[in-house]
């Protein structure tokens, strides 16, 4: 596996970003983070089979719904949900091709979920807030 992409390089490189978890709650991180993004021109798109649309966005049940290609996969549900997640996004990087990195955000850690993601071809970060990366860039 190549080594890590600096924090520069993903925030300059890699602008859709699918976000699983995000949340219609807008105190929430899960919403805040990714509108935040939004308003730094990433093109933003949300995962929650429970809502139609979350900030303006189509929302959408999967990942394999999703017919934009995706960059980044931020989650944002509980580390035990962590590998189901990486597996559907191994599915869909077999299937088309994208999904480059997957990142968990602050305190999520799926040791399992990163072991899969990078035999697959997939840069994988966790425990980190995606706020606060991007000031650290």
């Amino acid at each position: 596996m190549k080594e890590q992409m600096t924090n520069k390089e993903i925030y300059e490189n890699y602008k859709t970003i699918a976000v699983f978890g995000m949340s219609k709650n807008t105190v929430k991180a899960a919403h805040s983070v990714p509108v935040f993004l939004m308003s730094r021109g990433y093109n933003i798109i949300p995962i929650n089979p429970s809502v139609d649309e979350i900030a303006g966005k189509t929302c959408y049940k999967n990942i394999m719904d999703i017919p934009d290609e995706i960059d980044i996969l931020n989650v944002f549900r509980p580390s035990e949900d962590c590998l189901r997640i990486a597996e559907e996004a191994v599915v869909r990087k077999k299937a088309r091709g994208d999904i480059k990195l997957i990142w968990l955000q602050e305190g999520i850690i799926n040791e399992d979920a990163k072991k899969l993601a990078e035999e697959n071809g997939i840069a994988f970060i966790q425990d980190k807030c995606m706020y606060k990366e991007f000031w650290n860039k």
